[in-house]
């Protein structure tokens, strides 16, 4: 949908808004979604390369500077090294930054490869009766079994003596991806979940697979930007506010983000288990705390920004007050979002904005609709709105239909949740 104008009902125009079909990359397989570095760590609700890949392509030209927002596993900043435009992004959440960090650092193959087999020459030597400082927590004893935790802590431990950082992060990242495996977590369950009957992955087997599968993603991802000529595409990374970013003022082009869904606080919950071993926090209620629109956030001043917003206030005060508040400080927390987007873009720059519509507590929470209208009030305008299926988004996908939160793929009052997404292309005036 082209060119909506100010004066228009925005969701009046979404209702016309067909699906475009090229733009869900159906014939894309997982091969294809986690090329180079992009299958290094599992990440739920994770667009695919492709989409930011065409969006980059599209809106941008070399050495335009590219923001994510909303950073995530660092999707945007690989695409925009590898086509040679300098990017920054920030994620209020250090595990996904961790992620990025990795992902977005090639590193000489022959290099890691050596550090590699160091490394597991190291692994050896561990036995029943090698002394570990195994961490003392009551949430690493509620995942993880005896003799899975004291492999875990050793391998940790033989890591964090890697002196140089990016290699460190490298392995860092395969770490923290196998942390799943090793655990009591329900395997096939984003949603946490202990199985007491699952047998845990040997962690130095698991390990040795999963570096060996990123060690291919980043010689190809190194060979590519060698070949491109692109190695020094600069490309950082914050753990910051996305209110709050690290860009000079009318300096960027493009951004492309996907930004969290209102209960965006369950991301706590998904990466809790390396949240806990890299001590990045003490505590769930504390790591929840940080996200976008949590409860627990000031709401003396929310500014909502939207009339559609307010009615979605109105309409779930009258179900649950604490869910109206929950939405009402995410919506006036995304407008503050938006206002920090309108700051750093120049004039006729762009933001891309990836989100999808859901329901709690029955109520149609029209998170697509809300943004285009905030960031209208804001001053921008509608370039482009496409509606596209997501055929195979890491993500859960079935909420509780009463309460909203993610559900078991076994739950008979699970509805789902994000069958097709937007992406709202709005252009600062």
């Amino acid at each position: 949908m082209k060119n909506m104008t100010q004066k228009e009902s925005t969701i009046e125009p979404f209702e016309k808004i067909k699906i475009s079909p090229s733009w869900a990359f159906a014939d894309k397989t997982r091969k294809d979604t986690a090329y180079i570095t992009h299958g290094y760590h599992r990440y739920p609700a994770k667009f695919i390369p492709q989409v930011v890949s065409r969006l980059v392509v599209k809106y941008t030209k070399e050495g335009d500077l590219v923001v994510d927002p909303f950073g995530g596993c660092g999707t945007t900043l690989v695409e925009s090294k590898v086509m040679c435009r300098p990017s920054i992004g920030v994620d209020i959440n250090p595990v996904a930054v961790l992620m990025t960090k990795a992902k977005k650092t090639p590193i000489e193959p022959t290099k890691v490869e050596k550090q590699f087999l160091k490394l597991k020459e190291k692994l050896k030597s561990f036995s029943k009766d090698t002394k570990v400082n195994a961490p003392e927590h009551e949430r690493i004893d509620y995942w993880f079994k005896q003799e899975e935790k004291r492999k875990l802590a050793f391998l940790f431990s033989e890591i964090s003596k890697i002196k140089d950082q990016d290699m460190r992060d490298f392995f860092y990242c395969g770490f923290s991806n196998i942390l799943k495996n090793c655990s009591i977590w329900l395997q096939k369950s984003n949603k946490p979940t202990r199985d007491f009957e699952k047998k845990p992955a040997d962690p130095f087997l698991v390990f040795s697979r999963q570096v060996k599968a990123m060690l291919r993603g980043n010689a190809d991802f190194f060979n590519l930007l060698q070949e491109k000529k692109y190695l020094k595409t600069s490309c950082k990374v914050y753990c910051a506010d996305a209110r709050k970013i690290p860009a000079k003022s009318n300096s960027v082009s493009l951004i492309v983000t996907s930004p969290p869904y209102v209960t965006s606080y369950e991301y706590a919950d998904l990466h809790q288990l390396t949240a806990f071993w890299f001590e990045y926090i003490k505590g769930l209620s504390d790591f929840r705390k940080r996200f976008i629109g949590t409860s627990y956030h000031n709401k003396k001043e929310l500014i909502l920004n939207s009339k559609i917003a307010e009615n979605i206030k109105e309409s779930l005060l009258k179900k649950d007050k604490k869910t109206a508040e929950e939405v009402a400080t995410y919506f006036s927390e995304m407008n503050q979002v938006f206002e920090e987007m309108k700051r750093m873009l120049k004039k006729g720059g762009r933001t891309c904005i990836v989100i999808g519509n859901t329901s709690l507590k029955g109520v149609e929470i029209l998170n697509a609709e809300v943004f285009v209208e905030q960031l209208q009030n804001l001053g921008f305008k509608v370039d482009d709105i496409i509606k596209r299926e997501i055929p195979s988004k890491n993500l859960p996908s079935t909420r509780d239909k009463k309460n909203g939160r993610f559900a078991k793929i076994t739950d008979k009052k699970k509805v789902f949740a994000y069958p097709t997404e937007y992406i709202l292309i709005m252009e600062k005036i």
